[in-house]
């Protein structure tokens, strides 16, 4: 046992402070969540268009029938529901009665608020605690609490907790378990990087943890409730300082990237295989999710085709002025575009090299494409199903006008397709493949020696280890 590491008091027994990251697209399901639970941790189902399973167990795929992205949309908070409820159900029966399960959800998904009703309306007495993040789920509190519910929501500094807090968490405070601190510049998935922070200079955590319990404390949050340290956590040894540590109180921690190279991990076999070759430095955090958020991932051919697609850009005005006085002839129709000499030769060298296809984005710029890129683009913008709140890659949005009122940006990608098409033995190199900054460690720990693959049982006790 790592010296200090005591266990916590957690929806109403004890528990290790051990935490398993949720992870949606179906990167975390009963089986991981269950057996984490079992060992006597906190297990996490990702309630983020959870799979649903058909009488022989098998995936149900989801399938969108309708032909309006409203419709889908309905289609997909049904998926959604179903599916989580499936796998807490799973999970509770796998934990026996050990650990604790909670469920994760986006804030900024499509339908989480008719989705966190539904799950919880139908698992009552199971889902122990709601993690949340990626926005600012303002009414996380008032939900959990109207069904006994614990939450813990999901921040990356003390600036966000303070505001949460002020406009709601205060009036339900006695169903705050923990607050999670997501070091934006170390965890796997979406983060909570703000414009005034810098993406290329880390700042370390502590001292944003310390401002993090001071501003609960501000709020008359007791020690005693912990923050959850998220991001960058692989050896407890590593984090000896802040255990027993007066002035952080206490703390606990998640492992998001770990859990998912574990025999009950349900990832496909192809993607476990990819976590063992990861380099260090090979995990990029960028902005192409859209969402519009910050987000980590392994830098594998999908992220780079993205890069080099946004380098194949270029800023264009729609008269004659300033410097942009050359008129475009490739890869656009019409005579309303207008760009400078220097771009103008660009534009002609990427249209010799095969991206012939001009594409508007947002921001008055355009980006070269292939006539192949072109078309996927294009359909996946089309068969939209509305997964998110508001979607800078389609221009969809939960509003009376289903619309951002902002063009579709070619320069992201549909979400929802790569993480179920990965998650469902996709192509580990033509989609998202999300993880954390220490994912190299999988290449180096020895406990992964000779392909080792662990029962999550067996990561546990070595992460209780200190290793």
């Amino acid at each position: 046992m790592f010296k200090g590491l005591k266990p916590i008091i957690y929806g109403g027994h004890e528990v290790w402070p051990l935490i398993e990251g949720g992870k949606g697209v179906s990167a975390t399901n009963h089986a991981s969540a269950g057996a984490w639970a079992a060992a006597g941790g906190i297990g996490t189902v990702s309630a983020v268009n959870a799979d649903s399973y058909d009488a022989e167990g098998k995936i149900i795929p989801q399938i969108y029938r309708a032909l309006t992205r409203r419709e889908r949309h309905e289609e997909l908070i049904q998926y959604a529901i179903d599916g989580a409820v499936q796998q807490v159900k799973k999970a509770f029966e796998i934990a026996g009665g050990k650990g604790a399960i909670n469920i994760n959800v986006l804030w900024e998904m499509g339908g989480a608020q008719r989705v966190l009703h539904g799950v919880l309306e139908r698992t009552r007495g199971m889902v122990a605690g709601v993690t949340c993040g990626a926005g600012m789920p303002y009414k996380l509190s008032e939900i959990a609490a109207g069904y006994n519910v614990s939450y813990l929501p999901i921040v990356s500094s003390g600036r966000a907790f303070r505001a949460l807090w002020k406009r709601a968490y205060s009036k339900a405070q006695e169903w705050l378990a923990a607050v999670v601190y997501e070091d934006p510049w170390l965890a796997g998935g979406h983060n909570g990087l703000s414009n005034a922070e810098d993406p290329r200079a880390p700042e370390d955590p502590y001292p944003r943890v310390k401002a993090l319990r001071e501003t609960m404390r501000e709020g008359g949050i007791p020690d005693d409730v912990p923050i959850i340290m998220a991001g960058g956590v692989w050896y407890l040894r590593d984090w000896n300082d802040w255990i027993d540590n007066p002035e952080l109180g206490q703390i606990a921690f998640q492992f998001g990237t770990r859990p998912l190279l574990t025999q009950e991990s349900p990832i496909p076999d192809g993607w476990k295989a990819k976590l063992m070759e990861i380099e260090e430095r090979e995990v990029l955090l960028h902005r192409f999710s859209p969402t519009g958020f910050y987000s980590s991932a392994v830098r594998n051919p999908f992220l780079r085709n993205l890069e080099a697609r946004s380098d194949r850009q270029i800023a264009y005005s729609t008269e004659h002025a300033g410097d942009h006085t050359f008129q475009l002839d490739v890869g656009v129709k019409g005579k309303n575009f207008w760009v400078t000499r220097n771009d103008l030769l660009r534009a002609r060298e990427w249209y010799g090299l095969g991206f012939t296809d001009a594409l508007k984005t947002p921001d008055n710029t355009l980006v070269f494409v292939t006539p192949e890129e072109r078309t996927v683009i294009r359909k996946d913008q089309a068969d939209c199903m509305g997964c998110l709140s508001q979607c800078g890659f389609s221009s969809w949005a939960d509003n009376e006008t289903n619309s951002t009122g902002r063009l579709a940006d070619p320069r992201s990608f549909c979400i929802q397709k790569t993480l179920q098409d990965i998650a469902h033995g996709g192509d580990t190199d033509q989609n998202l493949m999300f993880a954390g900054h220490a994912a190299y460690n999988f290449k180096r720990d020895p406990f992964y020696s000779n392909g080792f693959v662990p029962t999550v049982k067996q990561l546990v006790d070595r992460i209780l280890t200190g290793d």
